[in-house]
């Protein structure tokens, strides 16, 4: 169970999950001139989970001094797993990853989409050993990973099948995807900073210069709030322009991702201590999750 824990597997059948809902409920049912088969879908999951599940250990190897005060209860490296071995995890699992992309890369005829992968496995280990102790760089730098985790199953099933007679379609397809992706960024990077908040004792006592250290944790709290805001507002904006003539839809994002973001910015605007802000972190990870099954909505609504 604490390797489980250590590669954060929740977290990665979401990814798992997201990719999957990509391809199955948005570009196949749809008619998208795709580019991966059964098989070559599963080996884009399995690369990316790999590097994710790399990039969570690492997290864990340089965050043992923030955790022992953050969440002393849930420290898994140099307690349950030593630092050795679980470096010794990170570097499979980012061979394993940034191997099956090489090999994937080149099974749709696009060799320099690998780069890819090596540049996402080379960005977690920066971001875990030095931007996340940065001001902003870090928070932004993770959730563009986080996005990218959503976009990549458009770059590899899309743009290698693009002709000039599909192009238009295509890219009406790829735009959707990098909606769903934009949105995970925002999403992730509103979760950054409440978990920034949250964490304020260990990463000050670890030297980081996290937003909240930086300008103080009342007016972080109001960044937060402000932040919070950007959600409900486009999520509004989308029901009203693009969703109008579609009830179901309609219902379903005002169910389960417009009121949940409304609840955050309440939340965020009256949020006090530690376990307040934890609470918006959890509910926020619900919103991604909601936001990303509303794929499943296309085949029944459009």
């Amino acid at each position: 169970m604490s390797f489980l824990n250590l590669i954060r597997w929740k977290n990665l059948l979401m990814i798992a999950l997201a990719q999957l809902l990509v391809k199955y409920g948005l570009l196949e049912p749809f008619g998208a001139n795709i580019a991966l088969n059964s098989f070559e879908i599963t080996l884009l999951i399995l690369a990316t989970i790999c590097i994710a599940a790399a990039g969570n250990i690492i997290n864990d190897i340089y965050d043992i001094e923030t955790d022992l005060v953050n969440k002393p209860n849930k420290v898994i490296v140099s307690k349950s797993i030593s630092e050795k071995l679980a470096f010794n995890l990170f570097i499979i699992f980012n061979v394993i990853g940034v191997g099956i992309g090489y090999y994937l890369s080149h099974l749709v005829g696009k060799s320099a989409f690998f780069s890819l992968f090596v540049i996402i496995s080379a960005l977690l280990y920066v971001y875990a050993s030095y931007l996340k102790q940065t001001l902003l760089i870090g928070n932004i730098v993770i959730s563009i990973l986080v996005s990218l985790s959503v976009l990549i199953v458009g770059v590899f099933e899309l743009l290698p099948n693009i002709t000039p007679e599909n192009r238009t379609l295509q890219l009406v397809f790829f735009k959707i995807v990098l909606d769903y992706s934009i949105f995970a960024f925002v999403i992730n990077f509103i979760r950054e900073i409440a978990k920034d908040i949250e964490d304020i004792d260990g990463d000050y006592k670890a030297g980081m210069n996290t937003l909240p250290i930086i300008i103080g944790r009342e007016r972080a709290s109001n960044v937060l709030f402000t932040l919070s805001l950007v959600p409900v507002l486009g999520t509004t904006y989308y029901i009203v322009y693009d969703l109008y003539q579609n009830p179901i839809s309609v219902i379903y994002f005002l169910a389960f991702v417009l009121a949940p973001s409304i609840y955050i910015s309440i939340k965020s605007f009256n949020a006090k201590n530690k376990k307040d802000y934890h609470h918006i972190s959890n509910i926020l990870k619900l919103v991604m999750l909601f936001g990303l099954l509303s794929l499943l909505l296309y085949k029944f609504t459009f």
